[in-house]
């Protein structure tokens, strides 16, 4: 897992080619404006997803993992906890969902919260667990890009 903030978005491109082109997406777009959906950037190689919810108690958030792709998942507008815990000390509550790239967990282990506000971001790759729309003391209204870097 990595933590950081928008300023810092140029140091990630080093990560590999897919995550260049994740980058300058969100560092060249007009995330403010862009309305609730999907973006293609690169095919299945790379893409966005613009979402807007309101957060939920960390009880009704969901660990989840992807086996194929990364997520950089960035706020762009309010607060949230983004959990984190490796992946391997999560227990499986549904099976992986191929069509999704999705398996999700019990909420057994607390992990590591991670308070996310306008302009932060964090990179999970397939060994991160994490759980993202968990609320930081209250409940609050969040815009936010995933975009997901294909690794498989």
């Amino acid at each position: 897992m990595i933590f950081d903030t928008k300023e810092n978005l140029a140091a990630y491109k080093g990560l590999g080619k897919n995550y260049e082109k994740a980058i300058d997406f969100l560092m060249n777009s007009d995330l403010e404006h862009m309305e609730v959906g999907k973006y293609e950037i690169d095919g299945k190689e790379v893409y966005a997803s613009v979402q807007e919810y309101t957060t939920l108690p960390w009880e009704e958030a969901k660990f989840e993992t992807h086996e194929n792709y990364t997520d950089i998942q960035y706020i762009i507008k309010g607060d949230e906890i983004m959990g984190y815990a490796p992946k391997a000390s999560l227990k499986v509550k549904v099976e992986y969902n191929p069509e999704k790239d999705v398996t999700f967990y019990t909420n057994d282990v607390r992990g590591l919260d991670v308070p996310a506000h306008d302009g932060m971001f964090c990179i999970f790759q397939p060994q991160d667990g994490h759980k993202p729309k968990a609320m930081d003391q209250k409940p609050c209204a969040v815009k936010k890009v995933v975009v997901k870097i294909k690794e498989k």
